[in-house]
């Protein structure tokens, strides 16, 4: 395929090489030094775009290629309350726009145990629910997309949790699940849920080794959606 890489940071390049590795040509790597190039951009030649960008560059980015038909894959988070626009766009271009917090499938297995978990724990308001996330410094946003998308899949399963917070940012209430957020060199990313009562602990915790598991996740997944249209998430390009 050609690819087109909307953000040129340390994921677009192993993104980059990843894709090379499977025989796929970069046609271009775009980042805030050089956004003027889409302008030169020969889009008939693109068959994919793949956008790991800023939360500021992200809906630009995203519905430059929406608008031109180019089926877009993205994985920037801290901007989704735009989401429902990019949504909405892309099927008013009848194009493909795919999105998800972390492209790793041990992560989106992660989503399910955590998910199954809460669903057990529905009935147990004796156990006090938080999360931790630990990412490296240069990562923005915070909490994580993946702790926000592991958070709803929480509060979609037991009712006495209304919404998350950062933790600290209001007083403990059982109605809102507090998420810590740390910023630790090298740490790729480390998600860990707690319930925790006077009697026991029941913890459970991702740990990503390396960047290379996003990446590889992403290249699939613009495989995979080449030639598609609509609205699409993990849960059809794993058929969970």
């Amino acid at each position: 395929m050609n690819i087109l890489l909307l953000g040129y940071g340390k994921m677009g390049k192993i993104i980059g090489e990843i894709a090379e590795s499977r025989g796929h040509q970069i046609l271009g790597k775009i980042n805030i030094d050089n956004r003027q190039d889409l302008d030169i951009q020969d889009v008939s030649q693109i068959d994919v775009a793949i956008e790991f960008s800023t939360p500021e560059a992200a809906l630009e980015n995203i519905s430059w290629a929406i608008e031109r038909g180019i089926p877009v894959v993205s994985g920037t988070t801290g901007w989704l309350d735009k989401k429902p626009m990019v949504e909405q766009l892309t099927l008013q271009y009848n194009s493909a726009f795919f999105y998800a917090s972390n492209y790793s499938i041990g992560v989106n297995i992660f989503f399910k145990l955590n998910r199954y978990l809460a669903s057990l724990m529905k009935d147990q308001p004796e156990y006090k629910i938080s999360m931790e996330e630990i990412h490296h410094t240069e990562k923005k946003d915070a909490p994580s997309g993946t702790a926000i998308t592991l958070a709803e899949g929480i509060i979609q399963e037991i009712p006495r949790v209304e919404n998350w917070t950062l933790a600290g940012k209001m007083d403990e209430n059982e109605q809102y699940l507090p998420i810590t957020s740390k910023r630790i060199d090298p740490a790729p990313g480390t998600h860990i849920v707690r319930y925790q009562s006077d009697i026991d602990d029941i913890e459970i915790t991702h740990t990503a080794h390396s960047r290379k598991g996003f990446a590889l996740g992403a290249v699939l997944v613009a495989e995979w959606i080449k030639n598609k249209k609509g609205v699409l998430s993990m849960d059809e390009f794993l058929s969970f």
